[in-house]
């Protein structure tokens, strides 16, 4: 899972969290807030009934009774002067029932004592709870609503912080990871940021790169001068050898000794020979300007070894599409591409094995060549390391594994891809995919 979708996960199911304990919490809370609110209430009322007091006397209430008491038509509330005695009772807000004319309902009570003209009186004023609770359910219900909008539009604003937060993140992986292609030619700019730790992120890329395209430089220019050196001597000694190989007087023994020398010498000069072409692919010293039928371009390369296929006695079927070229491509190149892996094809083949090339192209979509075998397939383990060089995928020391290095540099140049896949001892499968902007279709 990507990091942005960890995040939003975290948030969604965090903002979840905090819903559910609030709902369950919430009746709880409302009817805090709703005693809370009525204890207010009651000491408001008090208060006007204290003022009242103050200014018109006890009598305003009492009129000659010694005490009073009056509530409302619904007796939702009622307010009582009652004598005290010597007692002192200390103020306080209580639940408790009442008897009010023929029924007895639940209270909420503010009791205050008072002194009046010498006299103590106890001041009672009544809330019922039904008419606290009434309002509890329809205040839950507009509660909940406020939260799950207000959670939806945190929700929001954090997923968009979060997406513009991990910006920055997203376009150092493209320009530093996905769209770069090795051997990063091309100096790399530092991304916009004000996350320190992106900032350091982006720059231990820039500078791994920069250590990674040095190091690259220096094994290909000593590929390349190490093979231009080796040619000369590698060309003396072949020379020496085949004007050994023309003297007479020979015996037979030393003819059998300078034979082998003389196939020792042919694979060294192959090796060098392979370094350099990789080298040139490496170096960029191959235009990319031609168009390729890759029909007619397999033809010429069985053509070149129908021999080999005769030899062991492979059947060969070329099911590629006539009217498929390729653009912006080196002729050569494609061709030893092609040559090295077909070649590869006949040479571990079993005998009466066969070879397959098949294509297929959907429009919008990358064109996609294969070339399968029935040959003695490859490990499963040795997969990843096929292309690596001086790395024989067979089991065998010829082709020295740089074959399908060619393969993969020439790749590489043209900008195609390869996949391989292989079961050992059943055949093996190479998929060149080719992008679509570069397959043009004529009739």
């Amino acid at each position: 899972m990507k990091l942005l979708g960890k995040l939003t996960l975290l948030i969604a199911l965090s903002k979840l969290l905090i819903v559910v304990l609030f709902v369950l919490s919430l009746p709880s809370l409302v009817r805090y807030a709703s005693f809370q609110y009525s204890n207010y209430y009651l000491n408001q009322q008090k208060k006007k009934v204290l003022s009242v007091i103050h200014k018109n006397g006890i009598d305003y209430y009492l009129q000659g009774d010694s005490a009073y008491a009056s509530y409302t038509m619904l007796k939702e509330e009622y307010i009582s002067l009652l004598p005290a005695n010597d007692n002192h009772i200390r103020d306080t807000i209580e639940t408790a029932q009442r008897i009010v004319g023929e029924d007895t309902l639940n209270y909420r009570i503010l009791i205050h004592q008072l002194t009046n003209q010498n006299k103590n009186y106890i001041l009672e004023i009544g809330k019922t709870t039904s008419t606290i609770n009434q309002y509890n359910r329809l205040l839950q219900r507009f509660t909940l609503y406020i939260l799950i909008a207000l959670t939806f539009l945190s929700i929001v604003i954090d997923l968009v912080y979060t997406h513009i937060l991990l910006r920055p993140l997203k376009k150092i992986v493209q320009t530093k990871l996905l769209n770069r292609k090795f051997p990063f030619k091309e100096p790399s700019s530092p991304v916009k940021t004000s996350t320190t730790d992106f900032q350091f992120l982006d720059q231990s890329l820039i500078d791994l790169m920069e250590k990674i395209h040095e190091a690259f430089e220096k094994e290909r220019e000593f590929t390349s001068n190490a093979s231009h050196e080796l040619m000369t001597p590698i060309s003396i000694l072949q020379t020496n050898v085949e004007n050994m190989m023309m003297e007479e007087n020979i015996s037979e023994e030393a003819q059998e000794k300078i034979s082998s020398m003389m196939k020792t010498v042919n694979r060294l000069k192959k090796i060098v020979h392979s370094l350099l072409y990789i080298s040139r692919i490496e170096n960029d010293q191959f235009a990319k300007s031609e168009t390729v039928n890759i029909f007619q371009l397999t033809g010429e390369i069985m053509d070149e070894l129908s021999v080999r296929l005769e030899t062991k006695s492979l059947h060969f079927v070329n099911r590629i599409s006539q009217k498929i070229n390729v653009t912006k491509v080196n002729h050569d190149l494609f061709f030893q591409l092609l040559y090295n892996l077909i070649n590869n094809s006949i040479r571990y083949n079993k005998e009466n094995g066969s070879i397959l090339l098949t294509d297929r192209y959907t429009p919008g979509q990358p064109y996609v060549l294969e070339i399968k075998d029935t040959g003695i397939g490859i490990k499963k383990e040795e997969l990843p390391s096929i292309f690596n060089r001086f790395k024989s995928g067979k089991g065998k020391s010829e082709g020295f594994g740089l074959g399908l290095s060619i393969v993969k540099s020439i790749i590489s140049f043209l900008g195609f891809e390869i996949e391989v896949a292989s079961d050992f001892g059943e055949g093996t499968v190479f998929t060149i995919f080719i992008p679509q902007d570069m397959i043009e279709i004529h009739d």
